[in-house]
């Protein structure tokens, strides 16, 4: 098992491909052969067909066992990172997917990196504690198993939060997430949680990315997608190129989403869509190399 984190100059451009409950809703009852199964096949193709782009780092996908198994088992000798999820699917707080047989299944897969998805807010409450505990075992099992942790972590607001900011999204991003942010992962270190890696939403501006890194000096940060366009997306990547502790990214949706669409309708074959990801992927990862 590989011993290699990102650096700024050794960065992770992980294709984010972990997606279920979601994913399996863009397939069309009547799909015939065109499957959620296959769907994640040719998001990998469209990485592997992009990776010569990768002139520095590594490139790398982020998948599940569910749809993802037959891409984990080719992962290995493909000199891609892989990256697999540890959570359920679809739940507002954090469980395990496998019970307590969640690090032999992790074992199984042969990945890399560990993934856990996080809901969280200073103003949750119910089972928050809950939720630190469980996420407290998993962090603790894999460091001494030698896994390195990637911890995804959303803040979305709280009603009172989102009421602060006039219902506003864009003014809850740039106003209020970034602190919170930093809150929930001091609050995550305080319960003896310190993942590798933080996967963060993307920020508005160098001062929130350099609050939030503040927040766990020395760790380092990749920026998620979270299916934005790609000019809101760039410049989140932009943002966090910018500032120190950030090493890379993990894209999904905006990488892959309409793609997948159109050949799950039957608007193009497989290798219209593999070469549409291809090509997204290579954007995303070219600027984020030639940043700076």
């Amino acid at each position: 098992m590989t011993t290699w984190l990102p650096t700024a100059s050794d960065p992770l451009l992980l294709l984010a491909a972990d997606h279920r409950e979601s994913y399996e809703k863009l397939f069309p009852e009547e799909r015939g052969d065109r499957t959620p199964e296959l769907g994640k096949e040719l998001i990998h193709r469209g990485l592997l067909q992009a990776r010569d782009a990768v002139t520095a780092g590594r490139p790398g996908i982020l998948i599940d066992q569910q749809f993802g198994a037959a891409v984990i088992a080719a992962a290995a000798t493909e000199g891609v990172e892989l990256a697999v999820p540890l959570e359920k699917s679809g739940q507002d707080w954090f469980e395990t997917l496998a019970g307590d047989d969640w690090l032999a299944t992790f074992r199984a897969s042969g990945a890399s990196f560990a993934k856990v998805l996080v809901r969280d807010n200073p103003d949750f409450a119910a089972d928050r504690e809950g939720q630190f505990a469980r996420l407290a075992v998993v962090a603790s099992g894999l460091k001494d198993a030698g896994i390195p942790l990637i911890f995804e972590l959303l803040v979305p607001a709280t009603d009172e939060q989102s009421a602060s900011v006039g219902g506003d999204a864009a003014r809850y991003d740039a106003e209020l997430r970034a602190g919170l942010v930093a809150r929930v992962i001091a609050d995550n270190r305080a319960h003896d949680i310190e993942p590798e890696l933080w996967k963060v939403e993307g920020l508005e501006s160098e001062a929130d990315a350099r609050t939030v890194v503040a927040a766990d000096p020395g760790a380092r940060f990749i920026v998620l997608g979270r299916d934005a366009p790609p000019q809101r997306l760039e410049h989140w990547l932009a943002v966090a190129h910018a500032v120190d502790g950030f090493v890379g990214f993990a894209i999904g949706r905006s990488i892959w989403e309409a793609a997948i669409v159109d050949w799950a309708n039957g608007r193009g074959d497989e290798a219209q869509a593999v070469a549409a990801i291809a090509a997204n992927y290579r954007r995303y990862a070219t600027d984020w190399l030639s940043a700076g």
